[in-house]
């Protein structure tokens, strides 16, 4: 008999829809102190300062404007863990987005405060199983907002390491759905029950070809924290460093995640 196909993991819509504002609303209280010299520091992502950073996460969240200016797809042609891998496809065009936008919003703070004004707005005048044009295909609404978790935590990680001291906190919820997006695609991207791989307290999943376990310790685990995964998942930190670092704990023959890393990019 075949092994029972997983079912797919379910995201809360309200939940998800709070994680979103309140990681919205972390941002833009952390950024709003930030002088002229510290908005034109560098950044880990080349070619952008820490200006073009917030302004890009302004455009992520935003998306969800744009995608509803567009008419409703008539059907749904994607789901969830196909955002992950359609990100790449699209760096060149949000590049040039970004930029656009830091030259249209000199005040940073007006813009995201526009943004976290009118978002909730905008969520109270849609279902979540409204559909969107995405860079992924045609999404609900409802799944749409979870691959903002992603974008605003990942690049909320992206700012504290670019500007010393700032220490922008991150929403327990919206760490938890980005966590566990990223490891369910790490499933979707090696599929099997070789490995296990763990994210305490939000994420287990089972990947690589091999041997599946069935009961007792798994022979080839991989344990990690969750920035530490959103960081290898997204190629800020190399699987070599992290393990130098004792940031992952990896044991087993099929244990090494590196050919697998980043996620996304």
């Amino acid at each position: 008999m075949p092994p029972a196909k997983k079912r797919p993991r379910t995201y809360d819509p309200s939940r998800t829809r709070a994680a979103v504002l309140a990681q919205l609303g972390n941002v833009r209280a952390g950024v709003a102190g930030l002088s002229e010299v510290q908005l034109a520091g560098a950044t880990r992502l080349a070619g952008w300062s820490v200006r073009e950073l917030v302004a890009h996460i302004g455009m992520a969240v935003t998306a969800v404007h744009r995608a509803l200016e567009l008419p409703e797809p008539p059907r749904a042609d994607a789901v969830l863990l196909d955002w992950p891998f359609a990100t790449v496809d699209s760096a060149p065009a949000i590049d040039g987005f970004t930029r656009d936008l830091v030259k249209r919003h000199p005040d940073l703070g007006v813009y995201l405060a526009g943004v976290e004004r009118s978002l909730p707005e905008l969520l109270d005048s849609h279902p979540g199983s409204r559909l969107l044009q995405t860079n992924a295909g045609a999404l609900s609404l409802a799944d749409y907002l979870v691959t903002r978790t992603v974008e605003l935590v990942v690049h909320t990680d992206d700012l504290n390491a670019a500007v010393p001291g700032l220490d922008i906190p991150y929403d327990r919820q919206a760490l938890a759905a980005a966590t566990r997006l990223l490891a369910d695609a790490l499933a979707v991207k090696a599929p099997g029950g070789a490995t296990e791989v763990r994210i305490p307290p939000y994420a287990v999943v089972q990947c690589v070809e091999g041997p599946r376990h069935t009961r007792g310790t798994p022979p080839n685990v991989v344990e990690t924290d969750p920035l530490t995964w959103l960081r290898l998942a997204t190629g800020r930190v190399s699987w070599g460093h992290a393990l130098g670092e004792a940031k992952v704990a990896a044991s087993g023959e099929r244990a090494d995640l590196g050919a697998l890393l980043p996620v996304m990019s």
